[in-house]
This record gives structure tokens, C-alpha cells and sequence, in this order.
């Protein structure tokens, strides 16, 4: 089931995508360093980066109001297999991702119990899944060694990580539409100037952005700002506005089971049947 936070995170990772295509352990696409996240900035950690000529772009929902535009009836629609190879090999504590993404893909990594699941975009590689992977776990307060495809906790007890296909059926019960702002965070005008386009480019390829519950969100142009602060001459915003709309969705079958447990119980009864 997919909600706001879902349709954030896959927002901002297609943002991380477009800026870091091979992923943050390489240089951006901007030739600058760009922090992308949810929510809004802290503005001493703000005014400290961009002191030092470093970005960021921030990822929210804005205050307009979400509209119900619920309007196609309850039926059971079958999930169409992604077409991706990506897979992941896990040796100790460190997964190396390798093959080819596609939409539909759902990426994980499960570290002492803690499930971090990334839903893999149409612009991913996979390069840009372990980037997104290892930003989540530095947001859960994990220390994560991070370069080119592999990732690593050393601090780990109990670490894996998979890749699987969204399988089953959906049930759309709802659907709403959302406005969400991309905000550029600048410290001079030409690199505002020159991310603009990158992330506009990237956010609008497809029309549709892939969410981790297997569905996926429209998304169409609403409006920009750009902003110059007289009160901070070092901050150059600019804003891209953009609407999403969205399903909420029943799974007859879950996506995919990425991490879990099941199980099994014996009748010892039936098994002495068998017994020579």
C-alpha cells in the first residue's frame, strides 16, 4: 500500500539518480557535492554546506490539499514481471549488486532484523541501488562502507540482502493526487542553473515513477519558483512542483517476500506411517 512517504522516496531517488548516476561514491553530474533527502532542510546544517559549496535538494510534500480521485472499479490486476536481471551476492558482511534494472524490481537489505527496502526506477543501475541502499542505512544510524556497486555494515551481526520481482495481484481501492516539491538549495546561481534541467529531465522521462508496493504514480509538471534570498546572499533556491497521482492498493499476493520467516510443523503422527 502505497502513501506519501513511499511516492517521497521515490521521488528523491530518482533525484539521486539524475545526480549521482554512478552512484555517490562517484562524482556528481554537477561536479558538486549535493546532499538529497526527504523533508525540509535544518538551516545550520544548510547554511554550513553551502558555505563550502555543497547543495541540497530536498524532497516534500507541499501543503496543498490531496484530492480524492478515486474513480476505477475494485478488480484483481495481475502484476507483469519485471524484466530486470539485477540480483545481489552477499559475502560476510558486504552485498555487491550486478545485472541490468528495470521498474517492478524491489531491492533490499536486511541488517540484525532491520528491513530497508528500495524500489528499484526505470534510471536506476546498479551502481545507483547500492547508493540509495546505503543512504538508507545511514538515515537508520548504521555505519556503511559504500563503493561502485557493493556496500558494506561492518557493525553488523546478521546482514543479506535480495533482490526480487513484484508478483500477485492488485486491488486498487483508492486513488489521490498530490502536489510534491523538488527544492534546489544553492550556493551561487550557475549551479542552480545547471541542476535544474538534470533533475526536470530525469523526473519527467518515463510519466511514471515505480512504488514499493509494486504500483506505480503519474506524474505530471505543475509549476516552478525560483528564488534569490536578499537576507542570505549565499542562497540561490529554485523549486520544481510536481503532481503525482497514485494508487492505494489491496495484494492478494504480497509483491514479493523479500526477507521473512516461515514456520513448518511436523505431524509425527502421519510420519510414523512411514516408519520401517
Amino acid at each position: 500500500m502505497a502513501d506519501q512517504a513511499d511516492v517521497e522516496a521515490a521521488l528523491a531517488a530518482i533525484v539521486a539518480n539524475a545526480v549521482y548516476p554512478q552512484g555517490t561514491a562517484a562524482t556528481s553530474a554537477v561536479n558538486a557535492g549535493v546532499k538529497i533527502y526527504r523533508g525540509w532542510p535544518v538551516a545550520p546544517v544548510l547554511d554550513a554546506d553551502l558555505a563550502t559549496g555543497m547543495a541540497h535538494v530536498s524532497v516534500s510534500a507541499t501543503d496543498a490539499a490531496m484530492k480524492n480521485v478515486t474513480r476505477y472499479p475494485r478488480v484483481w490486476q495481475t502484476m507483469t514481471p519485471a524484466t530486470g536481471t539485477l540480483a545481489a551476492s552477499v559475502n560476510g558482511l558486504e552485498a555487491a549488486f550486478f545485472g541490468t534494472c528495470s521498474a517492478g524490481l524491489l531491492a533490499g537489505v536486511l541488517v540484525d532484523d532491520e528491513t530497508y527496502p528500495y524500489a528499484v526506477q526505470a534510471n536506476d543501475s546498479p551502481a545507483t541501488v547500492a547508493s540509495n541502499l546505503a543512504a538508507m542505512l545511514r538515515q537508520g544510524g548504521w555505519i556503511v562502507e559504500y563503493a561502485g556497486a557493493k556496500l558494506a555494515v561492518p557493525e553488523a551481526v546478521h546482514f543479506t540482502a535480495r533482490v526480487v520481482a513484484g508478483a500477485g495481484a492488485l486491488q486498487e481501492i483508492r486513488r489521490q493526487q498530490q502536489e510534491f516539491r523538488i527544492a534546489m538549495w544553492c550556493p551561487c546561481p550557475a549551479l542552480r542553473d545547471a541542476m535544474a534541467p538534470v533533475l526536470d529531465a530525469a523526473l519527467m522521462a518515463n510519466g511514471f515513477i515505480a512504488l514499493a508496493d509494486g504500483s506505480c504514480g503519474r506524474i505530471r509538471f505543475v509549476n516552478g519558483m525560483t528564488t534569490d534570498e536578499s537576507a542570505d546572499a549565499a542562497l540561490y533556491r529554485r523549486d520544481l512542483v510536481y503532481e503525482v497521482e497514485y494508487p492505494t492498493t489491496l495484494a492478494q499476493q504480497t509483491p514479493a517476500m523479500l526477507f521473512g520467516t516461515m514456520t513448518a510443523t511436523v505431524n509425527t503422527a502421519v510420519l510414523g506411517n512411514y516408519q520401517s
